[in-house]
């Protein structure tokens, strides 16, 4: 049992702390296969992904150890095992992102077809193909990707498509590369920043992160370093939709403007009001929000982890919306749990007609994805009955402590697991 009750009635108010960013995190601690000793990574979130990870740096020979204070301690020794086994990585698509830190620094790596999160077909060709350029071989079968190399050579790479993890796996692997390379249609993402950030303190040349053109310049080694996590974008997307659902006014302590224009332009049409706090951005939603459009875009455009967040808002504004998912096939398939609460959505392809209802009806729903999950509780804050979410394990994926972060603000959530 992992399950999320959520009671209705209560308005927000007060601050909340955003947790370190999921969608960083997980690629700075693969990065931290490029180089033998001790990294210290603070504000770090205590979430199931983190676990999974540090896992598959386990299983390679790594050490890594949680401290207090949301620290992590990872020490990678002399030599590795560059194998990175289906039984883990079929719990976490990230997980793919140590196949170009595996290969620059070992020169070789097996690593399983990733799984993760079930919304639709994401292929790993766009990973393969760029490596390739730099020089990798590639051999698929029985489910494992067998990589191999001499010291890879830069080169001028254009990605298909901005791919936030197939960025990540190319710049990690020309840090060490010969020469100089060039990644072009590379994602522009705050979490880009922040790892070629930690590369830079590891002692890596890259220009251009947070651009659409990388240039990475190669290096003979890199040293460990210690390295604070940016705080997770949409965790504050989720309470700035908490807010809009529950209506109050809240803190979101910790989020960054620059890096939610898009996404706060449109909670703003919608009728929510965001404006800049000392240490972060202030939400006051009163009244019944108002029905906008909205199309998922590569960033800075509304991303597509915003996206269950914003047509669950939407089911309860006034009007109709279309919201268009330009990224990710089969990325509406919470949509019929949305639909047993009584919202009013249709699909078809890519795109959703949501017609707002007054209230939402609390029901018995089951999460499919982190953010669908997380989606599905907050649905509960703006129901005119209990809630409850099954499937918290996914939720836990990706929040800390949701249920406890959401109840100090006022909501009536709880969480319930198995043995508690």
């Amino acid at each position: 049992m992992n399950e999320f009750t959520v009671k209705p009635g209560n308005a927000l108010s007060g601050k909340v702390e955003l947790q370190g960013a999921k969608n960083s995190v997980l690629k700075l601690m693969a990065g931290c296969i490029l180089a033998r000793g001790t990294f210290e990574l603070t504000s770090v979130p205590e979430i199931t992904d983190v676990d999974i990870m540090a896992e598959v740096l386990t299983s390679m020979g790594m050490s890594v150890t949680r401290g207090k204070n949301s620290n992590l301690t990872i020490v990678r020794p002399e030599d590795l095992i560059p194998y990175a086994p289906y039984e883990l990585v079929e719990k976490m698509r990230a997980s793919v992102v140590v196949l170009g830190p595996l290969l620059t620094s070992q020169g070789k790596a097996r690593v399983s077809l990733p799984g993760g999160d079930d919304f639709g077909h994401r292929p790993v060709d766009i990973h393969i193909k760029a490596l390739s350029e730099l020089g990798a071989e590639f051999k698929t079968s029985h489910g494992y990707i067998d990589a191999s190399c001499d010291r890879l050579m830069g080169t001028r790479i254009v990605l298909d498509f901005p791919s936030h993890t197939a960025t990540d796996n190319v710049l990690m692997a020309a840090v060490l590369a010969k020469g100089e390379t060039v990644i072009e249609n590379a994602a522009r993402e705050p979490e880009i920043q922040d790892l070629a950030q930690f590369l830079t303190e590891m002692g890596a040349k890259i220009e251009g992160a947070g651009t659409s053109r990388i240039i990475v310049e190669g290096v003979d080694e890199l040293k460990p370093v210690s390295h604070d996590v940016i705080k997770d974008r949409v965790e504050a997307a989720t309470f700035i939709a908490a807010v809009g659902l529950a209506g109050g006014d809240i803190e979101v302590c910790g989020a960054k403007w620059e890096y939610m224009d898009m996404l706060l332009e449109k909670v703003s049409q919608m009728g929510i009001e965001v404006s800049p706090a000392d240490n972060g951005i202030r939400v006051t939603s009163r009244g019944r929000l108002k029905s906008v459009d909205v199309a998922t875009l590569p960033y800075p455009g509304v991303a597509t982890d915003y996206k269950p967040l914003i047509v669950t808002m939407l089911s309860v504004a006034d009007g109709a919306a279309i919201v268009s998912e330009n990224l990710f096939a089969g990325r509406f398939r919470y949509v019929d749990e949305l639909r047993r609460m009584g919202a009013d959505i249709r699909t078809q392809g890519h795109h959703a007609l949501i017609r707002g209802v007054d209230k939402l009806s609390g029901a018995i729903v089951r999460a499919s994805d982190i953010r669908a999950g997380a989606a599905l509780v907050l649905a509960g804050l703006a129901a005119d009955s209990p809630t409850t979410v099954l499937g918290g394990g996914h939720i836990d994926r990706g929040y800390e402590h949701f249920a406890a972060k959401l109840s100090s603000l006022g909501a009536d959530v709880c969480q319930i697991k198995d043995g508690q």
